[in-house]
């Protein structure tokens, strides 16, 4: 380990090397669906989190699965009700009758990969017990702070057709997500390729680790050093600023959000083989990245026939189109 927090041979070309095969073994169990993988090793290596939100049996959880198995990873499931309880997800302090002492029982947020299941079932008490997680990668039960592994991911879930039992995610709990995606279903190929290797075998038992746990923060460390010009910084912050200006939308993008879109913008140059960022990285997660975050005028939408998510787009597309790019981009 260097001074700098990277191993030693962490570079442009071993970093792509070993994303590149992280990539190729999650792709043998996610079938052709090669954005949403690159979405979740961007939120993995760029200290994020993951929102998915589709339709049951697309393959979310089971993205995120090879992608724990892919790096040596603990994952652990929670399942998302209306009766699940905070202590369930952070954990609780258990009176010891022999040592007469409170000792800490761990939740299931103890993992490097925790997949929370249909969050959007739990109550907004129960879902608020990963603000702290997510945000400061810690649970404080009983006056006590724990930390959570590292590296430590939440992929969280949801499915947007099912109104009945659902709590809408509040600002601060979707604030916390680096990147919102819908994986969709798979073309008629991939479809019929996963028939056949599913028939007889979990496909999940055959993948063996690329790299260990331990050397994820070593790519972690090596992404976020990657070089963003001044100019690159502006133009990200110059995008932000507009969403909070712009007619359409009655909440803009968060400083938070700005900070996340130029941190998955290194993961991505770094995936791309470059060490320094340009402005399309900034441009290619301008969607994922924001989109879920804001929210749309009230008159906007119905009154012009149009979705929240159509006007959300709409604005995230002019935004882009109408903010300078910079010159020079290094």
């Amino acid at each position: 380990m260097t001074a700098d927090g990277t191993g030693p041979d962490v570079g442009p070309d071993r970093f792509a090397a070993t994303t590149d095969a992280i990539a190729a073994s999650i792709g043998r169990v996610i079938d052709g669906k090669p954005e949403a993988v690159r979405s979740a090793l961007v939120c993995l290596l760029a200290e994020g989190h993951l929102l998915i939100e589709d339709v049951p049996g697309v393959g979310k959880t089971m993205l995120a699965r090879a992608l724990a198995a892919s790096v040596q990873a603990t994952v652990r499931r929670i399942q998302f009700t209306p009766d699940l309880l905070p202590g369930d997800v952070t954990g609780v302090s258990v009176y010891n009758q022999a040592d007469r002492e409170f000792e800490f029982k761990q939740g299931a947020i103890f993992a490097h990969i925790v997949l929370a299941d249909e969050i959007n079932r739990s109550s907004p008490k129960t879902q608020s017990a990963l603000l702290e997680a997510m945000e400061e990668r810690q649970v404080t039960v009983d006056g006590r702070t724990h930390p959570l592994p590292a590296p430590f991911l939440v992929v969280a879930t949801q499915n947007p057709l099912e109104m009945e039992g659902t709590y809408a995610l509040p600002e601060a709990q979707r604030d916390r997500f680096m990147m919102r995606i819908s994986m969709g279903y798979p073309d008629a190929d991939s479809e019929a390729q996963m028939l056949r290797q599913r028939d007889s075998v979990n496909p999940l038992h055959a993948l063996t680790p690329v790299i260990a746990a331990a050397e994820v923060q070593d790519l972690i460390a090596w992404a976020r050093r990657l070089h963003v010009s001044r100019a690159v910084e502006e133009y990200a912050v110059a995008i932000s600023r507009a969403t909070r200006e712009h007619p359409d939308l009655r909440l803009g993008a968060s400083p938070r959000a700005t900070l996340q879109l130029v941190r998955a913008a290194k993961v991505w140059a770094a995936l791309d083989g470059r060490a320094f960022v340009i402005p399309d990285d900034i441009v290619a997660l301008l969607h994922p990245v924001f989109a879920h975050r804001l929210i749309p005028a009230r008159a906007t939408g119905t009154a012009r026939g149009r979705s929240g998510a159509d006007v959300v787009s709409a604005a995230l597309t002019s935004i882009a189109a109408s903010v300078p790019v910079p010159l020079p981009v290094r």
